[in-house]
């Protein structure tokens, strides 16, 4: 491989990138089954990247369809070392309006699919550092080429991301008690992605766009949510993201020091000499240097 490679899941209307070189689409095999799609290999902005339609190519997944660990597994594969998760949220606060970009540092799980958020089990345990869930230096790189290539847009540097079950929305009371706890938005997709990605000591952030308020300020008929804003806001913020991965792809790189980098250094708790052939060579891909047998 020429050089380490950037990722990017692209979410609700995130189907493809303009001038995306595709040179190859993969078909990854998992111990973990089939991705969402072929993932697309080619060259952006001078540099290689690996595409991957989160609900497939014509939005074919819902939330809890998604096999995360196929996704990250076959990001791994590909030699991905940087991912950008580009992800449509509702806002929790009024402070954060519709068409803003919110790039998230926490996450808060409300869905029944924690089974599905690791690599790990089936005769290895390893239990990774989580403080701080997302790659802070490639958020900051985000941030600074969103301020570059949409100025007129409003970018908040930090927010908690509540992941909720769906694919209904919420209801109003779910809304309300989230709000209560102080969450900004709510999505349905990424905190397992995160999750997956420290254990395949990938850097992982989520670029987050608001299309709604959620379901909890019905007192203001400007604000009310429905299908017809959240996807006329998903295709104004596309534009503004497909901006900001072009201005940012090339700024990604060089010496990964971050605590992604290593992040099953001393995770993994059990014995080398009590992992099975058969453990270790399904999980060589993601163990990595952090164990041999």
């Amino acid at each position: 491989m020429a050089e380490k490679r950037i990722g990017i899941i692209g979410g609700s209307g995130l189907y493809r990138i303009e001038d995306f070189e595709v040179k190859a689409q993969e078909k990854i095999a998992t111990p973990f089954g089939e991705p969402s799609e072929k993932l697309d290999v080619g060259v952006f902005e001078g540099r290689e990247i690996v595409f991957l339609p989160r609900h497939g190519y014509g939005h074919r997944l819902i939330p809890s369809e998604i096999n995360h660990r196929a996704n990250i597994w076959a990001m791994k594969k590909l030699g991905v070392e940087w991912l950008v998760s580009v992800s449509a949220v509702g806002s929790l606060k009024k402070e954060i309006e519709p068409l803003d970009i919110v790039m998230i540092d926490q996450f808060f799980d409300r869905t029944k699919q924690s089974r599905t958020g690791t690599f790990f089990g089936d005769g290895i345990a390893c239990h990774i550092m989580f403080a701080h869930p997302v790659c802070s230096e490639l958020s900051r790189v985000l941030v600074d080429a969103g301020r570059q290539a949409c100025p007129d847009v409003t970018i908040h540097e930090t927010g908690t991301y509540l992941n909720m079950e769906g694919p209904a929305f919420s209801t109003k009371a779910e809304s309300l008690i989230y709000k209560s706890w102080g969450m900004d938005v709510i999505g349905m997709t990424n905190m397992n992605e995160a999750r997956l990605a420290r254990e395949a000591e990938i850097c992982y952030a989520t670029l987050a766009l608001v299309t709604d308020y959620d379901c909890w300020m019905e007192s203001d008929p400007d604000a009310v949510v429905s299908v017809e804003v959240i996807i006329k806001n998903i295709n104004r913020n596309i534009a503004v993201a497909r901006k900001i991965i072009k201005k940012a792809v090339p700024m990604i790189g060089g010496e990964r020091t971050c605590e992604c980098a290593t992040a099953l250094q001393n995770a993994v708790i059990t014995s080398p000499d009590r992992i099975t052939d058969e453990a270790y060579n399904r999980m060589k891909l993601i163990l990595g240097e952090s164990i041999r047998k």
